[in-house]
């Protein structure tokens, strides 16, 4: 009897133009991941209290969330890339303008102009992944795209406390020059997919948002989703850099003194390599195993780890927190980018469903920071933190009731995830690309 020419590689290979977009990512992340433990500060430089500068943190989100219903359209209607690159675009010109506002209301205005294109390109990018994806590797895929921005992350705090010395506009204009090549890296190395958007109607049907809506895992994920808004996208980018930068200036870890822009940008680079090192095997054991368990372990650890940072009063505890706390979120969001994905498949547009998940995830984004700034300021920080992992503990509360999503394809059998690749005899297996 011939050999089975059944196989099951060990790691299919990325497709092509999902690499494209990591490596989009990782340019923006690195930009990003400067100027986020900066922002606070450069507010607060402008005598703003501390609700005023969540409010900063808020205007990202609310004008996010008020032009995400048209992008989810646009991205239906004029195909993905060029909406990721006009999204990219439009932040890279607000980052221009934030580095020379003389006001705190310019500040406010411009930071609220980034969310118009952020919006832009993170629903587009949504909808590219889950229609790039094949349906064995969507929790890799997702895991990939959020490893991009997390890896920037890591170093970027690092880098952009450093670079504090030379003022806080400079960090900006690092951003907005990083931004710029991104969209170029997609203009040019996605050219042919745009060039075959523009040449051919998409046939594909879009998936109207009552349909998500009757699924209950889909209203779990919008839990999950505003839970995470709330914590890592607002709150984690206000309240824990004033809380690192108040609470242990003039500090020593271990035996080293540490001011507060340090301590800002180091709590947000552990928080980030928690972050990776946890989506690196979430991703993949999702795929096979299903997204509900990791969902709900991602939440939990976020929970609790969250609940008590702000009553850290060693550094090094704080940080260890930090780390958790970012491990917890790596967990969580590749598995609940892909239950997303299962949701609506290869075969739907995915523009208004993606476009209401972000939505979700950036109200979290606007309510966090302004309801823990105003707890900061009258109740101080360890209650802030409370009240975030009470919200995060509302997300798990929500999926404990959900159905998974990556489903056996027949009683008893393998995961989508965790189907073989078969390949027919007399066909030679395509060579693997190298990114």
């Amino acid at each position: 009897m011939p050999p089975s020419r059944d196989r099951r590689p060990s790691r299919p290979p990325l497709p092509r133009d999902v690499k494209v977009l990591v490596a989009a990512a990782f340019v923006i992340a690195i930009g990003f991941g400067i100027i986020a433990p900066l922002l606070p500060q450069y507010a607060s430089s402008f005598n703003a209290s501390a609700t005023a500068v969540a409010a900063v943190v808020s205007a990202f989100g609310l004008t996010r969330l008020l032009f995400a219903p048209l992008s989810g359209r646009l991205t239906n209607r004029l195909g993905e890339t060029p909406v990721y690159m006009t999204g990219v675009l439009i932040v890279a010109a607000s980052m221009f303008l934030i580095a020379f506002a003389q006001t705190f209301e310019q500040l406010l205005l411009f930071r609220a102009l980034g969310g118009v294109g952020s919006t832009l390109f993170t629903v587009s990018a949504m909808a590219f992944l889950a229609a790039k994806s094949p349906p064995t590797m969507r929790g890799r895929v997702s895991g990939a795209y959020a490893s991009a921005f997390l890896i920037g992350n890591i170093v970027g705090p690092i880098v952009g406390s450093a670079l504090a010395v030379f003022g806080f506009r400079a960090p900006f204009l690092i951003y907005g020059t990083s931004l710029v090549i991104a969209a170029g890296m997609v203009f040019v190395l996605l050219r042919d997919t745009r060039r075959a958007d523009r040449g051919t109607d998409d046939p594909r049907p879009t998936m109207p948002l009552k349909e998500a809506f009757g699924l209950p895992s889909y209203r779990a994920a919008l839990a999950s989703f505003f839970a995470n808004g709330w914590a890592t996208f607002g709150v984690r980018n206000s309240v824990m850099p004033l809380f690192a930068g108040t609470a242990f200036a003039g500090t020593a870890l271990l035996g080293w003194p540490v001011d507060g822009a340090f301590m800002a940008g180091l709590a947000l680079s552990v928080f980030a390599l928690g972050n990776v090192v946890a989506v690196t095997f979430s991703s993949r054991l999702s795929d096979v195993h299903g997204r509900k368990p990791l969902i709900l372990t991602g939440l939990l650890t976020m929970a609790a780890t969250t609940g008590v940072i702000g009553w850290m009063q060693s550094p090094l505890l704080f940080l260890v927190a930090c780390l958790l706390s970012g491990a917890g979120t790596g967990v969580l969001n590749a598995p609940q980018q892909a239950a997303i994905a299962d949701l609506v498949g290869q075969g739907r547009k995915a523009g208004p469903v993606m476009s209401a998940a972000q939505m979700s995830a950036d109200l979290g984004a606007i309510a966090g920071p302004l309801l823990a700034g105003l707890v900061v300021d009258h109740a101080g920080y360890g209650w802030a933190f409370v009240l975030t992992g009470g919200v995060i503990l509302l997300g798990a509360l929500a999926w404990t009731r959900a159905p998974e999503t990556n489903v056996p394809v027949a009683p008893g059998g393998p995961r989508t995830g965790s189907l073989p690749t078969i390949i027919p005899p007399d066909v030679t297996p395509a060579p693997r690309d190298h990114f």
